[in-house]
């Protein structure tokens, strides 16, 4: 993590990533962990991803905001991103504690920075820098605190062209021909509203903005820059809870807005569906997340594993990761996280494993975490430190939406089997 220095403006810059979501539609994955905290890649957890960005934008002062099995996620960041690696920066994990006034808690993304102001001040700084704790983009956040600047704008959000089959989705930003925010709609879906929020003609040329099929929108990001005393005027004045319904539309009303223009990929992670096609973009690196930019890297836990071993495989349009171990007999468009063992005989398609923390139970060193001999496996995510037996069938022969069983499901088409739980020889789903 060789960050640059002589970034004056980014020394002036506290970025805080907001890591409480407790990702209600991600379950089973969020079951015993919070969203931001959740696997990603075979080796990556979804706050690594804000948090890389943040680095390598040279932020020297980042702060982490959990909420929700929050020592866990801590743990985590404690060890992917050593103090010492920082160079002189600084990363501060903040949390709901107690406190003279009680036991606080965070009722949203607002409240959460409010109910830290003071430890967010600390710093001698002229911008706050706001992100999720789990979206996935490579992104150069300096710039957009660079045009914050320039624009002298008191908030700046970060914009994405969208296209008007997915434009209700957003918060959209209507905005003149140099780049500053005139209104703000959230979801949008009266067709009159939406003609209103259309990106003008000539902003769409001299910005070369990108937009398949027009026309095109420029939809909110959820990645803030606020002058530091905009917001914390906003956050006195203002009471709600949530920057996206409450406290940006509040302060667009009342102060200098602009917009950001990112053309890269960016993904939400907000449900099962989403976060099994995030995943398996990856494989083939063409519409996902980019692991592979040296520039712009994504860090990812030290694992201090061997490579992976496998063996009479076929592989196709896939990723294996680290201290895996494959015999099986096919492993196609499927992650295969680290410490992965895959067994003789066994098909994998179209599924992710996030692999193990250990080979074997910690308690009982006879339970190996393996996908056991002949099995079957479409379209499944496989949490960490599963066993599966011989001959277990993961299909979804019925075709089921949704279901319920003891330690698996299936959300969105897709099945879940959770994480520490063991499948009998057999099994069929």
């Amino acid at each position: 993590m060789n960050r640059k220095k002589g970034h004056k403006l980014t020394d002036r810059v506290a970025c805080i990533i907001l890591a409480g979501g407790q990702g209600t539609r991600l379950f089973p994955l969020t079951q015993h962990r919070s969203k931001p905290a959740v696997n990603f890649g075979g080796r990556y957890r979804l706050v690594d991803v804000p948090i890389s960005n943040s680095l390598n934008s040279n932020m020297n002062h980042i702060f982490v905001i959990s909420q929700y099995f929050s020592s866990a996620l801590n743990q985590h960041i404690k060890e992917t991103f050593p103090l010492d690696h920082f160079q002189g920066g600084s990363l501060t994990l903040l949390c709901p504690e107690e406190r003279p006034e009680g036991k606080i808690w965070y009722e949203g993304t607002a409240d959460a920075v409010r109910k830290n102001i003071d430890e967010l001040t600390k710093l001698p700084i002229d911008y706050f820098l706001i992100l999720s704790g789990d979206q996935l983009y490579n992104m150069d956040l300096e710039a957009m605190v660079q045009f914050a600047y320039d624009k002298d704008a008191d908030l700046t959000i970060a914009s994405l062209p969208v296209g008007e089959e997915v434009a209700s989705r957003f918060g959209l930003l209507n905005i003149d021909k140099e780049a500053n925010i005139i209104d703000f709609q959230e979801k949008p879906t009266d067709p009159e509203i939406l003609k209103k929020f259309e990106v003008p003609d000539d902003f769409v040329h001299s910005h070369d903005v990108h937009c398949a099929n027009p026309p095109c929108f420029l939809a909110s990001m959820g990645i803030y820059v606020f002058k530091k005393e905009v917001l914390i005027n906003l956050l006195k004045e203002d009471q709600g809870h949530d920057f996206g319904k409450h406290m940006i539309p509040y302060q667009l009303k009342k102060g200098k807005g602009a917009a950001f223009l990112y053309q890269g990929y960016w993904e939400d992670i907000g449900t099962i569906s989403s976060y099994y096609e995030a995943n398996l973009s990856l494989t083939t690196n063409d519409l996902g997340l980019d692991l592979y930019n040296e520039i712009l890297p994504i860090y990812a836990h030290n694992h201090y594993l061997p490579g992976a071993r496998i063996s009479n495989t076929t592989l196709k349009d896939s990723i294996v990761c680290d201290g895996s171990v494959v015999e099986g007999k096919e492993v196609t468009h499927s992650i295969v996280g680290v410490r992965s063992v895959i067994k003789k005989g066994t098909i994998i398609k179209d599924s992710i494993l996030l692999g193990n923390k250990t080979y074997t139970d910690v308690k009982d060193a006879t339970l190996h975490y393996t996908i056991g001999e002949n099995c079957h496996i479409e379209k499944t995510i496989i949490d960490l430190d599963v066993h599966i037996g011989n001959n277990v069938h993961l299909t979804n022969k019925k075709n089921l939406e949704t279901y319920d069983g003891e330690g698996i499901y299936i959300r969105d088409g897709i099945i879940i089997v959770t994480s520490g739980t063991t499948l009998p020889d057999g099994f069929a789903l």
